[in-house]
């Protein structure tokens, strides 16, 4: 089977719905058809200042939260990255194959040093995307899940691979973008115009919030006045975000949900809405609790994990660092 590589940062206590039905959710049915690894990116974290032990708590709640909603580390390799560190290994070598204008060109860095200066912006948020591309590289992974913010950095990882490659020999795998069509993209409750995002909570459903917050949360959402509903993703985006949520929370076709509510005011929908969401987070609040409550075997389960992908990860870092002249130690 393919390998593919994917991670989600612990920089929030809870999962949102966006992360689930945008990408999680595919992470689960992916493993039947790849060869998956999968990370909590909790290097990517601290390139932005972090308190040790809010990091330390969303880190072993990211993993919880994965492996409630249906990651089996029989079947995946899931881990914790800095528990893993060859990945800091590849990253430096691949910093040194990088050209500044090269990185400075990441739009991600330009955005996030914008907004809070360019002058507080750590070494670490500018070089992410390069061990972002190790992160992938070390894996020797054939493909990534990608959404439309995360090209470019995979466009770098491609030309690191194909560079280090030209240079120095076949060592390492040119991943391509795993696109998965029918992933739902979920807005911002309080402003359809924009994606959900844990930056605005009250437009933003948390999958370990109280189900009455999440029901307060969804009957507050932004419609319209049309006051029809309609699947017209752009001319009534809060109505048609409903619609998605529910037809992807319970397997149904857009059309299908849409032609059981035409005719109806929002109330109703709304209702819906926010009862498919509870059902769904009800039971995996449950088992997110369940497995925090017993560390040990958590940590096991991590500790796991990491031996796992230490043992794909390091013939990949011998095999460079060989190529460039360092030797690893046995």
């Amino acid at each position: 089977m393919p390998r593919v590589l994917s991670g989600i940062q612990p920089t929030a206590d809870s999962f949102h719905l966006g992360n689930y039905l945008g990408a999680l959710r595919n992470w689960v049915s992916m493993q039947d058809t790849h060869d998956c690894f999968y990370m909590v990116v909790d290097l990517h974290a601290i390139t932005v200042p972090t308190d040790p032990e809010v990091l330390r708590s969303r880190t072993r709640a990211s993993y919880a939260q994965l492996l409630a909603l249906g990651i089996d580390p029989e079947l995946s390799t899931l881990f914790v990255q800095s528990q893993v560190p060859e990945h800091a290994e590849l990253g430096w070598v691949m910093q040194c194959l990088t050209g500044f204008g090269e990185a400075s060109r990441m739009t991600q860095f330009k955005d996030k040093s914008s907004r809070e200066g360019a002058e507080s912006a750590s070494v670490g948020l500018f070089t992410y995307p390069i061990l972002q591309a190790a992160d992938i590289l070390v894996y020797r992974a054939d493909e990534v899940p990608v959404g439309e913010d995360q090209r470019q950095h995979l466009e770098l990882t491609r030309d690191l691979a194909q560079r280090f490659n030209g240079r120095f020999g076949e060592t390492l795998v040119v991943p391509k973008a795993h696109i998965v069509k029918d992933t739902a993209r979920v807005v911002d409750l309080q402003d359809p115009t924009s994606k959900m995002s844990k930056s605005t909570p009250t437009g933003c459903v948390f999958l370990l919030d109280e189900p009455k917050v999440i029901e307060k949360k969804i009957k507050r959402a932004v419609t319209d006045s049309v006051g029809e509903v309609r699947h017209d993703p752009e001319g009534q985006p809060g109505v048609a975000n409903l619609l998605s949520v529910i037809a992807a929370l319970s397997d149904r076709s857009v059309e299908d949900v849409t032609a059981e509510f035409a005719g109806g005011g929002y109330g109703p929908l709304k209702t819906a809405a926010a009862d498919c969401v509870v059902a769904f987070a009800q039971p995996f609040a449950a088992r997110v609790a369940e497995l925090l409550a017993d560390p040990a075997e958590l940590d096991r389960v991590m500790d796991a994990g990491s031996q796992r992908a230490r043992m794909a990860a390091a013939p990949t870092v011998a095999d460079v660092y060989g190529k460039v002249g360092l030797r690893r130690p046995v």
